[in-house]
This record gives structure tokens, sequence and C-alpha cells, in this order.
């Protein structure tokens, strides 16, 4: 993570090169190698740029997972990165610290920054990286299950129910589970478990719901 007094000096001591990024219209370098057919399609102006990552798919997720981990601990950098004041020689300077603090040093992903700044759309990137991942887990054979608890749940709950899962009619043959906890203090207890598009609601706040309006009902 890197401050923005950081991100500040290194535009300001930027070299007067004053190039224009000449028009992108492929991120990866050119190789022999097939062209890679994404996994799954995505819409909106950011899912259009994560697909066109798609070239090289492995590397481009490290990098792209960097950045976003990048810009999640720092959420001043998305408003530094929409800043309509910077010219072209501090956007490259952007792209460049950006990419030396996310260790993001290859072909596909640099030429990818270069475009975003081009098009004044460094913006887009939390959006793009999100994307990239529902990308990395569509071609990995990923299902994410997202496990709600009104308190943080500890690594051998999670494993539990994750093997519980899995053994499931909710996951299909050759997939593999992604799971993620989530904190909301609303459900009271219990928990709330979604797996793709199923959802298995185990709160107190549902049963609690649910009696209440058995007892409306009843009176």
């Amino acid at each position: 993570m890197f401050s923005r007094q950081a991100l500040l000096r290194s535009v300001r001591t930027a070299a007067p090169q004053r190039a224009l990024l000449g028009q992108i219209r492929t991120f990866a370098a050119p190789a022999p190698t097939e062209k890679v057919k994404p996994p799954v399609a995505l819409f909106g102006l950011d899912g259009t740029y994560a697909t066109a990552l798609t070239s090289s798919l492995e590397p481009t997720a490290r990098g792209l997972a960097a950045l976003g981990s990048l810009l999640q601990k720092d959420p001043k950098l998305v408003t530094i990165l929409e800043a309509p004041t910077l010219s072209s020689a501090d956007k490259s300077a952007v792209v460049a610290e950006l990419q030396k603090n996310a260790g993001a040093s290859g072909e596909t992903v640099k030429n990818f920054l270069a475009t975003l700044a081009e098009n004044n759309r460094l913006g887009l990137l939390p959006g793009v990286c999100n994307k990239f991942g529902e990308l990395m887990s569509a071609a990995r054979g990923e299902v994410e299950m997202v496990v709600t608890s009104a308190q943080p749940l500890d690594n051998r709950t999670l494993s539990r129910l994750e093997a519980a899962v899995q053994k499931s009619s909710y996951i299909g043959a050759g997939k593999k589970l992604k799971v993620k906890n989530t904190v909301n203090t609303d459900i009271v207890g219990g928990l709330v478990v979604e797996v793709g598009d199923r959802t298995i609601d185990l709160s107190v706040s549902s049963k609690l719901a649910k009696m209440n309006k058995l007892l409306n009902e009843t009176l």
C-alpha cells in the first residue's frame, strides 16, 4: 500500500516525457499461442476490459489479484485514480507506481493499465479486478460459497461446512468450492449459506420472521 504523498511524489518526479500512449487493441504481447476463449460472458465496461485480459489467464490473474488487494487496502487510491487533473505523464507515473507496489510486471497487465490510463478509465480498475476474478473462478471450475454469520467463523467451522456442501447435490461433478465468510450482525445468529444461485437460510432472524408471520396469521 502506498500513500497519496508517495504517489504524487512519483508523479512530480516523472520525466517530462509526453509521448502519447499508442492505440492498444490487445493487452497481451504477440504470441504464437491459440486465442483463449473466455469461460463465461461478462457485461458492462469493466466486464469488457476483464474479458480482453483472458489471453494469458494465470499470469494475468496473479497480477490483477495483487492490484485488487492493493486497492482494497488503500480506498483513497481509487479517488486518486479518478482524478481528472492528471496529465498523460502523471498517468504514466501512476501506472508505473501501481505495477511496482502490486508486483504486477507482466506485459499483459502493463498494457492493460496503460490502456486504462490512455482512456481516462483507471477508476474502472477495482471493477475489472473483481470481474476477472469471476472469469478465473469459472476457468478453474470453482463455485463460490458465501457463508454469512453474525460473527466471524473459525477455519475449522468453515472447513466442516465446505466438506458437507461439497458432498451435496449443490455442487456439480468436477467442481470445487471457493469459500467466503461475511459478517452481518442483522441475522442475529445462525447462518445464511449461498452456493451459486441457491440460498440456505438458517439464520435466527429468518426463523423469527417466520414465527412472527405464523403468529400474525393465527391471531
